[in-house]
C-alpha cells in the first residue's frame, strides 16, 4: 500500500560503532565573524550556545524526524571554524545503535546554525528587519562510519 507511514524494521540488525559528522555554514558580513568569535553578544557566547543547541537538537532528533529511530548518543562533538565568508560549524556524533547518526549530525549542525544566527541577528538586520546576504548553506555530510567509530 502506497503514501502509508512506517518506520523501517530494525530489529533483525546488530548494534555496531557508528559515527557522522555534518557541517555547514552560516554566511554573514566579515564584521560579523569578528563580533561572533570575539564571544559575547547581548545574548551570551555565540559559539558556546550554538554547541549546546546541536547537542540538544542530536539529542532530539527523532522528535523531529519522525522516521528517525531514537537511539543512543554515545558522544557528540561541536567545532567552529574562522572563513572568509562566515561561520562554519561541524559536528560529530558517535553511538552503538542499529542505524546511523548522519541525520542527528545534520540535525545538530543546522540547530547551531539557526541559534547563531538568532543570538547575532542585531548585528545582521537591516533597517526593515531583513538579513540581506545571510544564509545558512552548504550543510553536508562530511563523513559517515560504519563499525569502525
Amino acid at each position: 500500500m502506497s503514501g502509508k507511514p512506517s518506520v523501517v524494521d530494525i530489529g533483525e540488525k546488530t548494534p555496531v560503532p557508528r559515527r557522522a559528522s555534518a557541517s555547514g555554514l552560516l554566511k554573514v558580513p566579515s564584521a560579523v565573524i569578528d563580533i561572533a568569535h570575539s564571544g559575547e553578544v547581548s545574548k551570551g557566547n555565540v559559539k558556546n550556545s550554538a554547541g549546546i543547541a546541536a547537542i540538544m537538537a542530536v539529542k532530539n532528533t527523532p522528535s523531529t524526524l519522525p522516521h528517525c529511530h531514537p537511539i543512543p548518543i554515545e558522544g557528540c562533538d561541536v567545532k567552529w571554524e574562522n572563513t572568509p565568508s562566515g561561520l562554519k560549524c561541524l559536528v560529530t556524533v558517535k553511538t552503538t545503535a542499529k542505524t546511523g547518526v548522519e541525520m542527528e549530525a545534520l540535525n545538530g549542525v543546522t540547530a547551531a546554525l539557526l541559534c547563531a544566527w538568532d543570538m547575532l541577528k542585531p548585528h545582521l538586520k537591516n533597517q526593515k528587519g531583513l538579513y540581506p546576504g545571510v544564509s545558512i548553506t552548504e550543510v553536508i555530510v562530511v563523513t559517515k562510519d560504519k563499525g569502525s567509530a
